[in-house]
């Protein structure tokens, strides 16, 4: 009996400590789906999972700041992009292609539906001249600083 307390303690440990870096590192990235308020069990009125991941990262050049969000699945015309402030906000929905009663699911984690995830950006943007792309399921959004920070030597006294 102890060897399996021992083996569900250090499962519980592990799952804690993903949950902690979700939470910590990426919980911008957890997005809610859905055409309505989220559910108390986390899943929509067909059974499809309610939140999902919008994962992101974004940095900066002297003259710029890169945004890459995976939007895997998504069509280009159901992605919609905006500058507000100093805020980068997508928009969209993730569509299953197909209604639920016509399949039998067995495993079910990705979920459907219209979504909305906001990126604080760092700096101003001209947004006039911004450039997206989107291939592989990744979308890249290049926004010109408004104010150009070149790169600074430091000296080690």
């Amino acid at each position: 009996m102890e060897p399996l307390k021992h083996l569900l303690a250090r499962a519980w440990d592990s799952l804690a400590e993903g949950w902690r870096e979700l939470l910590t590192r990426s919980s911008g990235a957890l997005t809610h789906f859905g055409a309505g308020a989220p559910t108390p069990t986390g899943a929509d009125d067909q059974g499809f999972p309610s939140w999902g991941l919008l994962p992101a990262e974004t940095w900066e050049t002297a003259q710029s700041l890169v945004i890459r969000i995976e939007a895997p699945g998504m069509a280009r015309e159901d992605i919609d992009l905006s500058v507000h402030g100093n805020a980068l906000r997508i928009r969209g929905e993730k569509r299953s292609g197909r209604q639920p009663d016509e399949r039998h699911y067995h495993l079910m984690e990705r979920a459907y539906g219209k979504f909305e995830r906001v990126i604080p950006l760092p700096h101003g943007v001209d947004a006039e001249k911004a450039e997206v792309t989107y291939r592989a399921g990744v979308i890249t959004v290049i926004l010109r600083k408004t104010e150009m920070i070149p790169p600074r030597k430091l000296t080690v006294p």
